[in-house]
Order: C-alpha cells, then structure tokens, then sequence
C-alpha cells in the first residue's frame, strides 16, 4: 500500500506528499532532454497500404485503437531495420490531434506514422511505466496556454520532470498500472451493460414488419398496436416551468444533454412527474423526473401518452428517437416516427420495470467507474512532484 508523511516545506525538500514506505530521498529534477532523446517512426505513404497485407498501419487518430490500413511483411520488416523503431514497453506519445495522447507498445507486429506518433528513447534512470503516468499529467514545455497543434520534438525534450530511484518509479509504475487495470475492467463491464441493453431494445420491440416482438415476458400473446408518436404523446407547455438556478433552490431545473440537472430553483415546479419524460429537442436526450422539477429552456419538451405507464414510455421513446441531425428541432422528427408498442398495462410495467433497473445497473456501475478516475486524478496529484 501506499504510505504517507507528514507535509514538507516544498522549498526544502523535493518529495510527493504521498509516498510508499521506505523512500526519503528528494526527487531530481531533469529535462527529459538530459535523459534521453526524441525518436519517430519512417513515413508510410497511402501507396504503400492496402487491405490485403499482413501487418496494420496506424494513422493518429486510429493511435492505439483499429488500423487504417495493412503493410506488407517485406516493407515492415525493411523499415525495423533502417529506421527508429519502439521496443516492448516504450510509451508512444500522440504529436498532434490529441497532444500528449499515450499508448504503451506491447510488441505486436504494427507499424505507426512517422512524426505524428513518437517516443523519447531513454537511459537507464527512467522507468516506463512511471513515465507513462507522467505523460498523463505533464504541461508540455511551451504548450501551455498556446494554439500551436503540434508536440515538437523541442517542447518534450525541454519539459521538466522529477523524478526519484528507479526502484521507487517502478514502485509508482506497478501502483498506477494495476489502477489502470481495474479501471479498464470497470469501463468493459460497463459497455457490455450498454450494449446488452442496446440489444434488449431491438429484441423487445417488434422488428419491421412484425407484431410482436422477439423477446417477450412469459404469459403475454396479443399482437401489438402500431401508431405514429403525434397520435400518441401529450405536451405540456413549460413556460410556466421555466426557471433559473437559484442559490439555496429545493427543486432540480432540468436542461438538455448529458448532464441533465443544471442546479435548482425554488417556485411552483411541475408536480405531476411521474409518467413523464423529458426530451431534448436539440439533444435528443431523454430524462426521466424521479421528483417535481422545472426546465432551464423551452428545448426541453414535457411529455406524457395516455394509458402508457411512465417508465415504459420513456423505454419506447429511447427505442425510437431519432438519430442526432446537428442543431435540428427534433421533435418534429420525433412526431412522425412509426412506433410499436402494448396497450397490456401490465406488459406494458414489466418492461418498464426491467429497463429501469438495467438503466440503474449501469448508472451504478458508470458511478464506480467515475470514483475510480476521481481516485487516480487524486494520486496523480499527490504521488508526483
């Protein structure tokens, strides 16, 4: 675990406020240029490429992630040899698009382009892993509040880094690469709830052309009802529930997005909240009111539908909203979507109740994930100079 010490006058001593047991020693202080040296791949041209080659080719902005395209085993092969190539381990550093972006080199054959993507080839008193956690939070020698769009070879060679003895860098590496595991673990279970939901949202509402759909709660057989949403949904005027925050407010004030809740507001909210779903007529967000709210603008459109159950209309709209258009009034969009739904009450509960805890499951875990992050920002923080 990691040990802590009593706070040190900076100006003293060179040491992070968080430290594992055993370690003393200032930190030094260096230039990464003192440690080693700037090195970047040979350029691949478009020519070069194609599909039905051997080893993946990486631009900058598929860095780390899918190829976007194939070199041949020859040409690969040819350019190890004649230029600068990473060794198992080195931390790649993204030179322009995403400055700073890192991706460590696990040694699979792969070839990455030229300067865009580059690495410091360095000495003995560096340790990769606590490097890579140092790239994460480092300001760039001459970066900082400037518009250049490019990491050259200069800004990383002329950044300032501490650093302790290498056995208390691996020490650091090891802590923050079994965080980062376990942070990975959690974003994996997480998109695998996202995308089991994705699925159950396909299968529990009927398919074009069918009538019922593919999945369905054991005991239920009636053919479902097709209409349009504007022979369905019920709007309701929010121009009496538009509000600002206000300082000590008791009732959320809801706005468009991914970040619902603006803060609060004090006043006569919208009261009968329970069967309603907000929706994002620029967004095309959806939100689902646990409480009596007020909305920031009058893009977030109220909407409620006769004889549907309130979580199961927010459900079917999530199954039918349209796909994002840029700046648009979406709920025209919205209005004229074709839509499948059960008049069964109880089916109708079933399938609301069982979206609802899959939504809960994942805003569980998508919590865990976030403390998890919060936690790392936190050593980062308190374990570097």
């Amino acid at each position: 675990m990691v040990g802590t010490m009593a706070k040190i006058d900076d100006s003293v001593k060179k040491v992070p406020e968080l430290r594992f047991p055993g370690f003393t020693d200032d930190w030094e202080e260096r230039k990464l240029g003192e440690l080693g040296s700037v090195a970047m791949n040979r350029r691949i041209f478009k020519d070069q490429t194609s599909e039905n080659e051997e080893v993946p080719f990486f631009k900058i902005g598929t860095f780390g992630s899918k190829p976007d395209a194939f070199i041949s085993r020859e040409l690969f092969e040819e350019y190890k040899l004649k230029y600068p190539y990473p060794e198992i381990g080195d931390v790649l550093i993204s030179a322009s698009g995403s400055i700073g972006r890192t991706v460590v080199y696990q040694g699979e054959d792969e070839y990455f382009q030229d300067s865009n993507i580059v690495w410091l080839k360095h000495d003995n008193r560096l340790d990769n892993k606590f490097l890579k956690q140092f790239y994460s939070i480092v300001k760039w020698q001459g970066l900082e509040g400037s518009t250049i769009k490019r990491l050259y070879n200069k800004n990383i060679l002329d950044t300032d880094i501490s650093i302790p003895s290498t056995i208390e860098q691996n020490k650091i590496g090891m802590f923050f690469e079994q965080l980062d595991d376990t942070i990975a673990l959690h974003q994996r279970k997480l998109d695998l709830l996202k995308e089991q939901k994705k699925g159950y949202l396909q299968k529990m509402f009927p398919k074009n052309g069918e009538k019922v759909p593919e999945l369905r709660f054991a005991g239920f057989a009636d053919d479902w009802e097709e209409r349009k949403f504007k022979d369905i949904l019920k709007t309701h005027s929010s121009r009496s529930y538009l509000a600002g925050v206000s300082e000590n407010g008791e009732y959320e004030v809801i706005q468009q997005g991914n970040k619902p809740i603006v803060g609060y507001s004090d006043g006569e909210p919208f009261t009968d909240y329970k069967d309603v779903t907000l929706f994002g007529d620029h967004t095309v967000s959806l939100y689902k009111p646990k409480s009596p709210f007020f909305v920031a603008t009058d893009g977030v459109k109220i909407l409620s539908a006769d004889n549907f159950e309130g979580n199961y209309l927010y459900t079917t709209l999530e199954r039918y909203k349209p796909e994002p258009q840029g700046y648009k009034r979406h709920f025209t969009i919205l209005k004229n979507q074709d839509v499948w739904f059960t008049e069964n009450m109880e089916e109708q509960q079933k399938i609301g109740s069982f979206f609802k805890h899959l939504d809960e499951t994942i805003a569980l875990h998508q919590r865990k994930l976030d403390l998890l992050k919060e936690q790392k920002k936190g050593f980062l923080q308190k374990m570097f100079v």
